[in-house]
């Protein structure tokens, strides 16, 4: 008697995708011409240069030469050392990593959030783990982070035999504060930022020498650029700290797109608490409990 076909449930497939979400896992699995669509490429991209601040048109493109002032980034080469990195990665891999969207898998350190109710759960929670200890103390030495105290961190692993990625997404401002601090471990990325505000971005020529950049709305514009037509590309180099506030925190998205997933790619991204939950705010005291619990150094992955 032949043997009878036995369909593979939808649920057992092997990612973590869910609604229009996609890896190369699932896309294999469907077959045929997908239903679901892929985010379409920005016509106009711009590179992120970080010693000078500036967004600047990408060779060969219409805007080659025209650039504009991008606050908000800062990135600090070199922030841990190859055996520091090493070391990082070979603890986390101690652990398990759970399947996640588009590819990824992932580790949270952090209370469970629901950020459409606006609520969350600190049962589980016993703080960062033991090996963030030396990188959050590095952290204060900067400038940028002399004051930052993170309330949870976010492991995600990417490779390119998954199709990992992230979609262009805006982060919680209920429960998370004004900067997004994360670490690139493992290879080379690019972070990729959109921003789908109406309007144009005004545009100046990039002067020879790409010099400090001026304060922000200060370039004299020569052309100008659809906002929704424009990516800037952040270039992320291997053991770098990369920071987002102000405008590249709160209204420019940030994704990661599979084509930049050459190698496999472990990024640790640190959050810190909003004022809601700061000492003056409606929530200081729950505030209070997650930082203590967090900055303990004691946790596992929930």
């Amino acid at each position: 008697m032949a043997a009878t076909a036995v369909a593979t449930p939808e649920v057992l497939r092997e990612c973590g995708c869910k609604g229009i979400r996609t890896c190369l896992i699932c896309e294999r699995q469907r077959g045929g011409d997908p239903p679901w669509q892929h985010q379409v490429r920005k016509t106009h991209r711009f590179i992120y240069h970080a010693d000078t601040g500036w967004a600047v048109g990408a060779e060969e493109s219409d805007f080659e030469g025209w650039a504009f002032p991008f606050p908000g980034v800062t990135l600090i080469e070199d922030f841990v050392t190859p055996a520091e990195e090493a070391e990082m990665v070979r603890l986390m891999d101690r652990d398990p990593w759970k399947l996640s969207q588009s590819g990824r898998r992932k580790q949270d350190y952090g209370p469970k959030v629901n950020f459409r109710k606006r609520k969350l759960k600190t049962a589980g929670f016993r703080g960062l783990p033991s090996f963030s200890r030396e990188v959050v103390r590095r952290m204060g030495l900067y400038p940028v982070l002399e004051d930052f105290r993170p309330v949870e961190q976010c492991n995600l692993d990417y490779c390119p035999e998954r199709g990992s990625a992230i979609d262009p997404h805006l982060d919680d401002t209920w429960l998370w504060g004004e900067r997004l601090v994360s670490l690139n471990l493992l290879s080379p990325s690019v972070l990729s930022m959109s921003r789908e505000a109406p309007g144009s971005l005004l545009l100046g020529l990039a002067p020879s020498g790409f010099p400090q950049a001026p304060a922000e709305g200060a370039t004299a514009p020569g052309r100008s650029v659809p906002c929704r037509e424009v990516e800037v590309a952040v270039p992320l180099p291997r053991r770098a700290l990369l920071v987002l506030t102000r405008a590249a925190r709160h209204q420019w998205k940030h994704a990661i797109h599979r084509r930049h997933i050459g190698a496999r790619r472990v990024s640790a991204t640190f959050r810190e608490l909003s004022a809601e939950f700061g000492p003056s705010g409606r929530q200081r005291e729950l505030g209070q409990e997650l930082l203590q619990t967090s900055l303990s150094f004691q946790g596992r992955p929930t």
